[in-house]
C-alpha cells in the first residue's frame, strides 16, 4: 500500500498548529483525512480544534519545527509508542508519490539563508526552470508539493529545527552557508545547535561549503561525500570563489585548471561581503543541478534583496538610516555592522542564549553609539562596558507602545548620528518581546524615521 493510501487507515496527529502545521493539517483534510491537532493553544485550522494530548489513541505524529525533543507533549507521545516523523518527511514520503523525478536541494546557515535561497528562486525564473523556494520562507514544503502541475526543483531553506527533525529526505545538493551562536535555548548548547546543522551533510549527495567559516570547515572534515568550497578568494581547481570583480566556478566545468564567470560584483546588490557570499552559494546550488552559467549570471542580477535586509529607509543631512531588523542574532549583526564604516547602532531583543563579546569586540572600531532596547539590553550593554567602553550608549526603558519606543530610538540616535554616519537597526536579537516579529519592527523603525528625520 501507498504511503497516502496508508494514511486513510491511521489515526493521524499533527504536533503544532502554526503556519506548518495549517498547511499539513490542510493537506490531510484534501486528501479526506481528519487528523487530531496537538498544540498548547486553542486553535481552530479546516474546522478542527485543537486540543492537548491526554494520552489519545494516535498511530503517526507530524511534528512542526519548534518542538523540542524533550517537550512534555512529544515525551508522551514518544512514551505511547507513537511514530514521529518531521514535517520534512512527511513531505517527502509525500514526494516519492506524487513526484518522483523532482529533485531536491537544500541550504541552512546561521544567517542568509533566506536570501540565498531567494537568490536561487531568481534564477530559476531567470533560467526558465520550473523551480520554487519553500520550506523555512513563504511555502511550505508540503504545500509546494500539492501544487497542480509538480515542480522540477524544490529548494529548501531548511531550519536548525528542520534538520533535527528529519531523517529520511534526501538532497542533490546542500549548502551550509556558516554556523554562530543561535538558538542556544532550544538546542541546549552551541555543540548541538552546530551539530544539527552539519546533520544535513548526511541526505546530500554533494555540498557547498563556506570556506570563509571555520566552524564550517571543521565541522565537515569527517564527511567523506563531494565538498565544493566556495569563499571571497581566488578559488583553487574545485572550488568557487572571487577573481577581482568576478564571481567564478572552478568546481562545476570539464576542466578545473580554467574558470568559468558566474557573475560579476556589479549584479550583486547590494555587493557587501555576505551578500557576495550568499550569491555563491546560491550559485553553487544552482549548478549543482546543471543551470548554466549565462542563466545564474541572469537570476543573479535579477535579485532584489528582501524587506528588512539592509534596506535603506532615508538618507537626509548626509546620514544614512538602515533597516536590518532581521539580522536576529549576533553573527547577522557582525556582517551587517562590518559592511559600513561608521555605525549608529540600535540593538537588543531576545537573546536566545547567544553571547555578545564577539559581536561587540568585532564591531567597536565601526561603532559611534549605541541605542539599546529590549529585554536581554543588559546583555550587550555588559560587553559594551569591557569590551567597547568609549561608545557612549543609551537604554531605553520608558514608552506607551512599539511605534512609540521606535520613536524615541530615532530620536536618541539623531543626538549622536554625524555627516557620513549610517544609522543602522540590526538588533542582534529575536524581537517578540516588543514586536509581533522582525517585520513590526523593522516597519515601525522605518516609519519613525520618515516621520521624525524625513519632515
Amino acid at each position: 500500500m501507498s504511503f497516502i493510501g496508508e494514511l486513510h487507515s491511521l489515526k493521524v496527529a499533527v504536533v503544532g498548529a502554526g503556519v506548518t502545521g495549517r498547511a499539513t493539517v490542510k493537506y490531510l483534510v484534501k486528501q479526506g483525512i481528519a487528523p487530531i491537532i496537538l498544540d498548547e493553544k486553542e486553535r481552530e485550522i479546516e474546522g478542527i480544534k485543537s486540543e492537548v494530548y491526554r494520552g489519545q489513541l494516535i498511530d503517526l505524529a507530524i511534528v512542526s519545527p519548534g518542538w523540542k525533543p524533550s517537550h512534555p507533549t512529544i515525551e508522551s507521545l514518544k512514551t505511547q509508542g507513537v511514530k514521529l516523523i518531521s514535517e520534512i518527511d512527511f513531505a517527502w514520503r509525500i514526494k516519492l508519490e506524487v513526484a518522483p523525478n523532482q529533485k531536491w536541494i537544500s541550504l541552512t546557515g546561521t544567517n542568509g539563508k533566506t536570501t540565498s535561497v531567494q537568490m536561487i528562486n531568481s534564477i530559476f525564473k531567470e533560467a526558465g526552470k520550473n523551480g520554487l523556494a519553500c520550506g523555512n520562507v513563504g511555502t511550505t514544503v508540503i504545500e509546494a508539493l500539492s501544487a497542480p502541475t509538480p515542480y522540477e526543483f524544490l529548494a529548501l531553506e531548511l531550519s536548525s529545527f528542520q534538520i533535527e527533525w528529519s531523517n529520511e529526505a534526501k538532497y542533490e545538493a546542500c549548502a551550509i552557508l556558516n554556523i554562530a551562536e543561535d538558538h542556544i535555548d532550544w538546542h541546549g548548547s552551541f555543540d548541538a545547535y552546530a551539530n544539527s546543522k552539519m546533520k544535513l551533510l548526511e541526505f546530500s549527495k554533494s555540498a557547498i561549503l563556506n570556506a570563509d567559516d571555520s566552524e564550517v570547515v571543521l565541522r565537515s572534515t569527517s564527511w567523506n561525500g563531494r565538498k565544493i568550497f566556495y569563499s571571497l578568494e581566488t578559488p583553487a581547481p574545485g572550488e568557487l570563489g572571487l577573481v577581482e570583480e568576478i564571481l567564478v566556478d572552478r568546481a562545476f566545468i570539464k576542466d578545473p585548471s580554467h574558470a568559468e564567470s558566474l557573475a560579476e560584483l556589479a549584479d550583486i546588490s547590494p555587493a557587501v561581503p555576505h551578500n557576495v557570499s550568499n550569491a555563491l552559494a546560491a550559485a553553487g546550488l544552482s549548478r549543482a543541478i546543471g543551470i548554466s552559467h549565462a542563466d545564474i549570471k541572469k537570476g543573479l542580477a535579477a535579485f532584489v534583496l528582501d524587506h528588512h535586509r539592509i534596506e535603506k529607509v532615508l538618507e537626509r543631512d548626509g546620514i544614512t538610516w538602515v533597516n536590518d531588523s532581521k539580522a536576529t542574532n549576533p553573527h547577522a549583526a557582525i556582517a551587517s555592522i562590518l559592511s559600513q564604516e561608521k555605525v549608529v547602532w540600535i540593538a537588543g531583543g531576545l537573546a536566545k542564549g547567544a553571547s555578545m563579546e564577539e559581536l561587540v569586540t568585532r564591531a567597536a572600531p565601526r561603532l559611534q553609539a549605541a541605542i539599546l532596547i529590549g529585554e536581554d539590553r543588559a546583555v550587550i550593554q555588559s560587553a559594551l562596558k569591557e569590551y567597547a567602553p568609549n561608545i557612549p550608549v543609551e537604554v531605553i526603558d520608558d514608552y506607551d507602545s512599539s511605534l512609540d519606543l521606535m520613536k524615541r530610538v530615532v530620536l536618541e540616535c539623531q543626538k549622536f548620528a554625524r555627516v557620513g554616519d549610517v544609522v543602522l537597526l540590526a538588533p542582534a536579537c529575536a524581537s517578540m518581546d516588543q514586536f509581533t516579529s522582525y517585520v513590526q519592527r523593522g516597519e515601525l523603525f522605518a516609519q519613525a524615521v520618515r516621520e521624525i528625520v524625513g519632515m
